[in-house]
């Protein structure tokens, strides 16, 4: 029997190298996600005092809300979103996105009114997962309630989401957000910086000359560099610097 090529045994070895370090990166995200508090060295991060806002901010597991507060969270995103599916080629599925909102991988930052009986008014819903192979936190959700818009709280919850997501060693942040949501697109990509994701969906010339519909969505992100600095927190309650119902 002949000998093996160098060739061969080179793949064969590159296979083990690319298998070692897809369980490399598949460790780091069960690590996150076995995380019993990703805020429970955040405490200046829990709370949100400004623009006449007082709230309390929570990390939690889907498994830990109970049913009132999944169901707030369902009706929250319907209410915000469900004109922005309808309007595009997706479509509103109430199945389908209570499955995708109470699936076992979900996390959830939640804030609540101190003002008000601790209510909650807002949401981020996200998953420490992989993402062509990169380890990413993915946004899934960030919607506010009308009284809390446009004073700063859902900047303020991207940036926990930041935050979180380089102290799990992510390497950066991604959400979906529709072309059409003017709203979202000036608040990702103006306000925070976001860009289009190499793995989104490009508009391409040959779509066009065929006549295909372009995607409605694009997929954005941000790149958390390993040296990256750690934001400041707030100070004396100051403030530091997806859907069209969610931000500002």
């Amino acid at each position: 029997m002949g000998r093996k090529s160098a060739k061969g045994k080179e793949k064969k070895l590159k296979r083990k190298e690319d298998t070692a370090k897809l369980a490399a990166k598949m460790a780091i995200v069960d690590a996150a996600n076995a995380q019993e508090d990703p805020m429970s060295s955040m405490l200046p991060f829990k709370k949100f005092d400004r623009n006449g806002i007082h709230v309390s901010i929570l990390c939690q597991k889907v498994g830990q809300l109970d049913g009132e507060l999944t169901e707030w969270a369902f009706n929250l995103t319907k209410s915000n979103m469900e004109t922005l599916y309808v309007d595009n080629e997706w479509g509103w599925n109430d199945k389908k996105k209570r499955e995708e909102m109470t699936d076992d991988r979900a996390w959830y930052l939640i804030a609540r009114d101190l003002n008000n009986s601790s209510h909650p008014v807002a949401l981020a819903h996200f998953r420490f997962d992989l993402d062509n192979n990169d380890e990413v936190l993915y946004c899934y959700e960030i919607q506010l309630e009308k009284t809390v818009r446009r004073k700063g709280l859902g900047k303020f919850l991207m940036q926990i989401l930041e935050l979180l997501a380089f102290k799990a060693q992510m390497k950066k942040v991604m959400m979906t957000v529709f072309k059409n949501n003017l709203e979202a697109q000036e608040f990702f990509k103006k306000k925070l910086k976001y860009e289009v994701d190499e793995t989104s969906p490009e508009d391409s010339f040959v779509s066009t000359m065929m006549d295909e519909e372009p995607e409605s969505y694009e997929i954005l992100s941000k790149k958390l560099g390993v040296k990256a600095k750690e934001p400041v927190a707030p100070v004396h309650n100051g403030f530091y610097a997806c859907g069209g119902h969610c931000c500002h």
